[in-house]
């Protein structure tokens, strides 16, 4: 007897060949037959006119902390997401000895985005070292299937403590444990190591966060036991110092898959030619055998914010004071003729890899864009800007504005669809619907993809790339993840802000649109409505990987 049988469905199976109208079977959690099955079913779900693909493999995700009081990992799996990769840009929460909690939270709230006291109020802490934190995943069950990287900035933290944000090099002692801590958690089942050089990475009260101020040598010495061990991913948020040589030289060096994380890598109309760039060099590393890959953002990077709190122009140093300041303390830095001679300083030489530019025509007040209110006021647009009153609601649309420069970036073969940056930067924003947007802009509204080759790269293609196996696919022995939708509807509803965090903390989200179901290794998890209230959630903690 089958557990599932779902019938008639137009099936995609993740490999990009063409669909077939065909009967999938599912027992003990995988897939059985793709066809016509004979016998029955204990239940049977009729999809005549609706469309069948592998659930999304979203490779870059912050539920990290979430997971623990939520075991749904809301809102992905309801956005079609059977699969998350967490720890990505090294700031998981794991290890962490007890006495490094609030400093690893109180990091993480602001790298992240993420409200404070949500996060020291909902996070369970039922471990210290890596393996027993993927042991309380295993405990909670979540609704779906979990791997961790392990972290770059919480392995410093838990072996340099409060000096990891402030002091550059470690002693040799240091790094080894660091090294060792690594190797545990690649023993432990970590899917690789993660870290980041990016001058957009801050910390609490301003302070770097940890990964950012060590030295390449440092880490190339934690890489060493992905290519020891033979398994495992490194993932980079890149920066200056991360170029795609960099890069390359660790793919070299420990035969592992590279991943490259930055808004370099973004469409940016100021230099429409930059982002191509890396991609090219990321496929002339591949045809030397190394292989170099970037994570590639479909949905136009955008945030909600207010100048309480203005997360995306952090990484100018014109800002060391506000990271700082008391909320009532604002108004008087802003107004500080110092500070804004220091900002026009800062937008006249940019680093490379920060969030603003200096584009004012991308930050919009009531879906105006600041350029021109500040024009029709006679006034230059910074001073304008830093005179609106402190929760004046704004929307910054920074890179992948437009689709004629994005689409060869996301049909290169170079990048691997992700950064959702799911479970962070709630305050801000939410692209963890970056899957189905994809499903309705990019294949439906602009045909850039044909539907086939749009559920391949969302899919298969991330799992290949990752070194996971059995998912992504609707093939006899894969994992049943499943989600069943009409291609006609698909897509993801506006920003919407709810207060449903511990502690009564906000955050943004979106809804699935056309969505009929999704199945986590053969159980349904949500209808397209909302989640099913199960017991524990069947997601597995992934800790098996390929070569």
């Amino acid at each position: 007897m089958l557990d599932l049988l779902i019938r008639g469905a137009t099936v995609f199976d993740g490999s990009g060949a063409a669909p077939l109208t065909a009967d999938v079977a599912i027992r003990d959690g995988r897939i059985a037959e793709v066809g016509r099955p004979a016998g029955g079913a204990r239940r049977v779900v009729d999809a005549d006119g609706l469309a069948l693909m592998p659930g999304i493999v979203d490779v870059h995700t912050h539920y990290d902390a979430q997971i623990t009081w939520d075991r749904t990992l809301s809102p992905s799996p309801a956005l079609g997401v059977t699969t998350a990769v967490m720890g990505n840009c090294g700031f998981g929460i794991a290890p962490c000895p007890a006495s490094q909690r609030d400093t690893m939270l109180k990091n993480l709230s602001v790298v992240e985005g993420m409200d404070l006291d949500a996060l020291l109020t909902g996070t369970r802490w039922e471990f210290e070292s890596f393996a027993d934190y993927l042991a309380q995943l295993r405990r909670i069950g979540p609704y779906a299937n979990v791997a961790a990287l392990a972290g770059h900035s919480s392995i410093r933290t838990a072996v340099m403590g409060d000096e990891a944000s402030t002091r550059a090099q470690p002693t040799p002692e240091e790094l080894a444990r660091m090294q060792s801590l690594v190797r545990e958690a690649l023993d432990a089942g970590a899917i690789g190591l993660a870290s980041s050089f990016s001058p957009n990475h801050a910390g609490f009260g301003g302070r770097p966060m940890p990964s950012t101020i060590a030295s390449e040598a440092e880490l190339r010495t934690l890489a060493q036991p992905l290519g020891e061990k033979k398994r495992g991913v490194f993932v980079m948020a890149t920066g200056p110092r991360a170029t795609t040589d960099f890069m390359e030289s660790l793919a070299a060096g420990t035969g592992r898959p590279a991943f490259m994380v930055t808004v370099l890598t973004m469409y940016n109309d100021a230099a429409p030619e930059v982002a191509m760039g890396y991609y090219e060099r990321c496929a002339a590393a591949r045809a030397r055998g190394n292989e170099v890959y970037i994570h590639a953002n479909p949905h136009p990077l955008s945030f909600d914010f207010t100048l309480r709190d203005p997360y995306l122009m952090f990484s100018h140093d014109a800002f060391a004071r506000v990271k700082t300041a008391k909320p009532e303390e604002l108004p008087g830095i802003y107004a500080d003729p110092a500070f804004r001679r220091r900002f026009r300083e800062n937008l006249a030489n940019p680093q490379p890899g920060i969030l603003f530019y200096g584009d004012w025509s991308k930050v919009e007040v009531e879906e105006q864009p600041v350029s021109a209110l500040a024009r029709a006021a006679g006034r230059d647009p910074l001073d304008w800007f830093f005179d609106l009153p402190l929760d004046t609601p704004l929307i910054a649309k920074l890179f992948q504005n437009n689709d004629a420069g994005v689409a060869p970036l996301l049909k290169h073969e170079s990048g691997v669809l992700a950064l959702s940056d799911a479970g962070a930067h709630l305050i801000f924003m939410c692209d963890a619907g970056f899957g189905l947007h994809f499903l309705r802009h990019w294949v439906r509204e602009t045909g850039t993809f044909t539907l086939e080759e749009g559920v391949r790269r969302l899919t298969s293609d991330p799992a290949a790339k990752y070194r996971i196996p059995d998912r992504g696919r609707i093939a006899p022995g894969a994992w049943a993840d499943l989600l069943l939708f009409d291609p006609a509807k698909v897509g993801v509803s506006a920003l919407e802000r709810r207060k449903d965090l511990p502690a009564g903390g906000s955050r943004m989200t979106r809804r699935p649109e056309g969505v009929h179901g999704v199945w986590v290794n053969g159980t349904q998890i949500h209808d397209g409505h909302d989640y099913l209230p199960l017991e524990s959630g069947p997601g597995r903690v992934l800790t098996t990987f390929l070569q």
